[in-house]
């Protein structure tokens, strides 16, 4: 401990020492970082300076340990050989500071062979291998300590679970990095946002989170990647380069770093580093900077370790993913299926060399729960090609200023209320001629399924529309063989074809319709449901959600969406001058008027779990063909479920619901009853 240090340099480096520890275990335990990874790094280079300065370090300093301690949850682990953290380069002459350093340690001016790789955003794991076979596999931790992750480990494909040599060794530690793609992070958050969950920061935080799961079913349902680039202990086997490692590892078939290079030199190396940062951009995973290592094992050793990084390797620093900047406002956009987006417009910053100017806040509750105001500072990340977003608020510079978005009550876009289900995160505008929905909904008008328009494809669709002959829904049955004619790629014919094709789909059932208008939650069944209780469209006008509820397959979200989007005046004006403009809409499903058939099981809803002796489908086709309703899942709503052998979790659902429940020679002795027989 240094003498004779101010005062106010202890108390600096106290502070320090303090914020940084937070700041580690908000990323290492918590997963949730406050602060970019850009001012994270200035101050733990500002604490190693004044510690080196005034040789003054306290004992819980996070330089003297590696990480943070593991979390309670998962046993812990001991690594053998501890698994350090690097030593950081900002830029091309900290590499050529860190060759000069490593020649004077070893006394030598002959040119040093060093091993340049991406460095994976991910989660750090060792793996260790007994006579071949995987049998832990623990997280970094503290360095020292890490948490027993192995059975998650164990769901990720590219992990080998047994190490395919004929000469293996008979013990060693593999290290890696257990990831995320990009693509398959923005689909988990897309999921997870469906769903009202909290998204995930980045690919990193989603790796860690999907490993750290009690549940190894919930880590094995995620598309989780892993590289190995490491060596801890080992025995049974020798290594004199850590490229030859590299090579073993790739004839064990253990998945290796995207690029690796082997080259001699500081200047080598500068270009192994740039070249690496260009490639940067096809990669399909985060990489945040370039990994540098001595190759040779012997001089590793030579060199050693620091108290918290070896000397024989550094980290180079990509430029910052992350930045901090101000909120000037918030906005909601409309996309093609009428959900309403929350936006953010900031002071412009530059991140990863791109101006970034907005941001998705992705939902309602999800702006809600970080609690994003206008006014507020923030850190933005954009993780490589993702759209950016924001990671957190810094509520410290709040002043008092600052104001809440409030969810709007109308569609920026065309005016109309918009609707919010209960329990449900997205608000929606319901209006089928919005101006910024107006391409999804024609293309699904058009599809198969729905008015069965051939020739109305997507790309016609969405060219229609950039040429304006296509801006409502309505405007399909405007559209004219001259106005096609004058686009391109269209002739005689194929303008002919699609004006044929559109007055055959005037031509239609309610069904048909009611399933192409698009309506929240009206698929091609509840479409059918509908048509067998509605005999004309007319009848849903203004239709009331108890009238709905009648119908007894449908329940509260259905009869709501259906109900507000036939109590909506410009939905009916929609499809009142689509009737003015020809369509002609029949009704074959309709029962009310028809005589009454055999249908011994209408109005009961039957579910079925376990094995019958014969095929599910088969059964669920004669309730249904009697009149009864066939469903997957048990409810209040449920008036029989059909126990087969080894039934599921729908009995106990059954029973704690107090639904009746009977074998399937009590079904066909039901069905014979009420057939009277």
């Amino acid at each position: 401990m240094g003498k004779n240090v101010p005062e106010e340099i202890k108390e600096e480096i106290r502070k320090l020492v303090e914020e940084i520890n937070y700041h580690n275990y908000r990323y290492y335990v918590l997963d949730s970082p406050v602060i970019s990874d850009e001012e994270y790094d200035k101050l733990f280079r500002k604490l190693k300076e004044l510690e080196e300065r005034y040789e003054y370090i306290l004992p819980d300093s996070p330089t003297q340990r590696i990480g943070a301690p593991p979390l309670d949850k998962f046993e812990k682990v001991r690594h053998r050989e501890p698994m350090l953290s690097l030593d950081n380069a900002f830029d091309y002459e900290d590499l050529e500071e860190f060759d000069e350093r490593i020649k004077r340690f070893l006394r030598t001016e002959e040119p040093i062979e060093y091993t340049v790789e991406p460095k994976y955003d991910g989660l750090a794991i060792e793996i260790t291998y007994e006579k071949g076979l995987l049998k832990v596999a623990s997280t970094r931790g503290d360095g020292y300590e890490g948490e027993d992750v192995t059975l998650n480990v164990k769901t990720i494909k590219s992990v080998p679970l047994k190490i395919d040599l004929k000469n293996i060794p008979e013990d060693i530690d593999i290290r890696g990095e257990v990831y995320m793609e990009i693509e398959e992070f923005e689909r988990l958050n897309k999921e997870r946002e469906i769903s009202g969950e909290p998204l995930f920061a980045n690919p990193r935080n989603a790796a860690a989170g999907s490993v750290r799961q009690l549940d190894s079913s919930i880590t094995a349902k995620r598309k989780l990647h892993f590289v190995a680039y490491g060596l801890g202990f080992f025995k049974g086997i020798q290594f004199s380069k850590h490229s030859e490692f590299v090579d073993w590892l790739k004839a064990a078939k253990f998945p290796t770093p995207y690029t690796f290079a082997v080259v001699r030199g500081a200047k080598e190396v500068v270009e192994a580093v740039r070249e690496l940062e260009t490639k940067r951009k096809e990669f399909s995973f985060e990489a945040d900077g370039a990994v540098i290592k001595v190759n040779d094992f012997e001089l590793q050793k030579i060199l050693g370790i620091k108290t918290r990084e070896p000397r024989w390797a550094i980290a180079y620093k990509f430029p910052a993913h992350q930045g901090t900047t101000k909120i000037v406002d918030i906005r909601a956009s409309v996309g093609r299926t009428g959900v309403l987006t929350p936006y953010a417009i900031f002071e412009p910053v530059k991140i990863g060399g791109v101006t970034v100017s907005r941001s998705t806040l992705h939902n309602f509750d999800e702006m809600e729960r970080k609690d994003i105001r206008i006014g507020d500072y923030v850190i933005v990340e954009r993780a490589g090609d993702v759209i950016p977003h924001v990671v957190s608020v810094i509520k410290e510079k709040r002043t008092g200023n600052e104001k809440k978005f409030s969810v709007p009550k109308v569609c920026p876009e065309c005016g109309s209320n918009v609707i919010r289900e209960e329990g449900e995160v997205a608000v929606r505008c319901v209006n089928i001629n919005c101006p910024a929905q107006v391409i999804e909904r024609i293309i699904h008008f058009a599809s198969r399924n729905a008015l069965n328009i051939e020739g109305l494809g997507e790309k016609n669709v969405e060219l229609f529309y950039e040429k304006g002959l296509l801006k409502t829904l309505t405007d399909l049955f405007k559209l004219k063989k001259e106005d096609i004619l004058k686009l391109p790629r269209f002739k005689d014919k194929s303008a002919s074809n699609i004006i044929e094709a559109i007055e055959r789909s005037k031509k239609t059932t309610l069904s048909r319709l009611l399933f192409g208008l698009g309506i929240l939650h009206v698929g091609e069944y509840v479409a059918k449901l509908l048509a067998k209780h509605f005999e004309k469209v007319e009848d849903l006008y203004g239709v009331d959600r108890e009238k709905i509820l009648q119908i007894k397959q449908i329940g509260e979200k259905i009869a709501d969406s259906v109900s507000d989007f036939f109590g909506r005046k410009e939905n009916i004006l929609a499809i009142e001058e689509m009737k003015r403009m020809g369509l002609i809409i029949e009704n074959p499903d309709f029962e009310g008027d028809k005589k009454e058939k055999k249908t011994p099981l209408k109005g009961l809803t039957f579910v079925i779990t376990g094995r019958l002796p014969e095929e599910r489908s088969k059964v669920e086709e004669l309730i249904e063909t009697l009149g009864g309703h066939a469903s997957s899942s048990v409810s209040k709503k449920t008036d029989y479920l059909v126990v087969g052998e080894e039934p599921g979790s729908k009995l106990e659902k059954a029973r704690s619901l107090g639904v009746k429940t009977i074998s399937y020679e009590e079904l066909k002795r039901l069905i014979d009853e009420l057939s009277g027989k």
